[in-house]
């Protein structure tokens, strides 16, 4: 017991207030922006593209909100974050990548020079790195994924609803507009930017190729090259769509049966991966002498690069084991 309590007083109490002021005035503007936002009720708009077109945008100023123009940025020559523009693009996000990665440096450095007024300029810097830079580039990507992963369990209800509107006699842009006017969010607003795109001049099959491109997709692809086919040889397009519908549901059902059987491993997994470093951040909050102590050791970096390096093994052979591609 007094081990502990020796422990609990070496921690600065003003450090803890500050940064409980600090989560919780996140918090508080965040309730705020969720209080004010517009929520989709039933009697608004199911789409972005949809909230857009009621407040009288047009073709054009909906394409350059929801599809602006691809521009080489200095972001995908730089390591590990080169693929952000294809991300924010996939996640639905219109900011720039370079502006987006330029506010993540900027909060990084701003918590640094706040957490070193209060702890060794070490943990400010692990702390500035973790909060301001990489949890919102993670952030992004779990926004890609669930986004593409809801677009994906839509779409067979969308191919559905164009095979059926196809079956009654409807030109195939009126079922796709179909599909842009009824269903929500992400793939209203996808389709609805490929009846934007063919109304504004392009070919039915190069507006399914952006498509199938921007969301980068297996079973967008599969779309794709159907729609290109049907367009270049005819056929019964009602038919390979309802098809196509019943393979994807078949595919998603696979996938969950597939998820919840590995579900253990890919936790313990993540347990074994990350307590490593929960262990360091802990050691370092409570007892930051307890690797200080020995940081001047000659010994000390190639110890350090070498524990980092077999955790970091570690993690890559655990994800190998229980990651499956499905």
């Amino acid at each position: 017991m007094e081990q502990i309590r020796e422990i609990i007083a070496q921690i600065d109490l003003q450090f803890v207030i500050y940064l409980g002021a600090m989560v919780g005035g996140l918090l508080v503007l965040e309730g705020i922006r969720q209080l004010f936002s517009r929520s989709v009720g039933a009697k608004e708009a199911k789409s972005r593209r949809m909230q857009l077109i009621a407040k009288g945008a047009t073709t054009e100023q909906i394409l350059k909100i929801l599809k602006p123009t691809e521009k080489r940025s200095f972001v995908e020559r730089l390591p590990f974050v080169g693929d952000l523009p294809t991300v924010l693009r996939q996640a639905g996000i219109t900011m720039a990548p370079g502006a987006f990665l330029m506010t993540c440096v900027a909060a990084a450095i701003a918590i640094f020079v706040i957490g070193a007024q209060f702890m060794n300029p070490l943990n400010a810097a692990v702390l500035g790195f973790t909060v301001g830079l990489f949890l919102p580039l993670m952030q992004v990507r779990f926004k890609r994924n669930e986004r593409l992963s809801r677009l994906v369990q839509q779409l067979p209800d969308a191919l559905d609803l164009m095979a059926r509107g196809l079956l009654v006699g409807h030109p195939l842009n009126t079922s796709l507009t179909a599909v842009a006017n009824e269903m929500a969010d992400p793939v209203g607003s996808e389709f609805g930017i490929v009846v934007d795109q063919i109304s504004f001049g392009d070919e039915l099959t190069d507006a399914f190729r952006d498509f199938a491109d921007r969301i980068d997709q297996e079973d967008v692809h599969y779309l794709s090259t159907a729609i290109a086919i049907q367009h270049g040889t005819g056929g019964d397009l009602a038919r390979v769509l309802k098809v196509l519908s019943r393979t994807i549901r078949d595919r998603l059902n696979m996938r969950k049966k597939i998820k919840a059987l590995s579900a253990e491993g890919r936790l313990t997994a993540s347990f074994l991966s990350f307590i490593p470093v929960l262990i360091f951040v802990a050691m370092q909050v409570l007892t930051p002498s307890y690797y200080g102590s020995i940081a001047n050791e000659p010994e000390a970096i190639p110890l350090g690069i070498a524990i980092v390096t077999l955790v970091i093994l570690n993690a890559l052979a655990l994800r190998k084991l229980v990651n499956f591609r499905f």
